[in-house]
C-alpha cells in the first residue's frame, strides 16, 4: 500500500451505480465492503443535487481510504467504532451515537475499531458526479 494511512467511513458507495453513472471506488482495492444503498433521490429544494442514503459495514480494523465527496457527508455510527481523519482536524474515535458532518471536497478516512464499524451515512451531493472519489496526500 502507498503512504496513505488506511482508516475508515467513506468506503461508503463503492462500485455502486448512481444515476447512471458508475461510482469510482477509492476503496475497492483495500477490500473494504460495499455499502448498502437504502435510498436516493432528488431534492426539489436544490436543483442538481440528489440525496443517498446508505448504511456500511467494515469489519475490525477494516480500512476506508482518503477520498472527498462531491457535496455534504453526513455520518452516525449505529454500531461499533472507528478512528475518524477528517483534514485540518485532529483525529477522533466515533463510537454507537457520535455523528458528524464533512463538507463537499473535504479529504477524509477512516479505521474500524477492534469489534468493526456500522455507519449510517446521507449524502448531499452533486447529480451524475461519483459519489467518492480517491483524494491522494500531498506529494502522492
Amino acid at each position: 500500500m502507498s503512504r496513505c494511512i488506511e482508516t475508515w467511513f467513506a468506503t461508503l458507495l463503492v462500485g455502486l451505480v448512481l444515476s447512471g453513472a458508475s461510482l469510482q471506488s477509492p476503496y475497492a482495492q483495500q477490500g473494504a465492503n460495499r455499502p448498502t444503498i437504502l435510498q436516493k433521490g432528488e431534492t426539489e429544494d436544490i436543483p442538481g443535487r440528489e440525496v443517498v442514503s446508505a448504511i456500511l459495514e467494515l469489519p475490525p480494523n477494516g480500512p476506508a481510504g482518503r477520498h472527498t465527496h462531491p457535496g455534504t457527508e453526513i455520518g452516525y455510527v449505529l454500531e461499533g467504532s472507528a478512528m475518524l481523519i477528517i483534514e485540518g482536524q485532529a483525529a477522533r474515535e466515533v463510537k454507537a451515537g457520535d455523528s458528524w458532518i464533512i463538507g463537499a471536497g473535504i479529504p477524509h478516512e477512516g479505521r474500524a475499531g477492534p469489534a468493526g464499524v456500522k455507519v449510517l451515512g446521507t449524502f448531499v451531493v452533486e447529480k451524475g458526479k461519483p459519489l467518492a472519489t480517491p483524494a491522494p496526500r500531498s506529494g502522492d
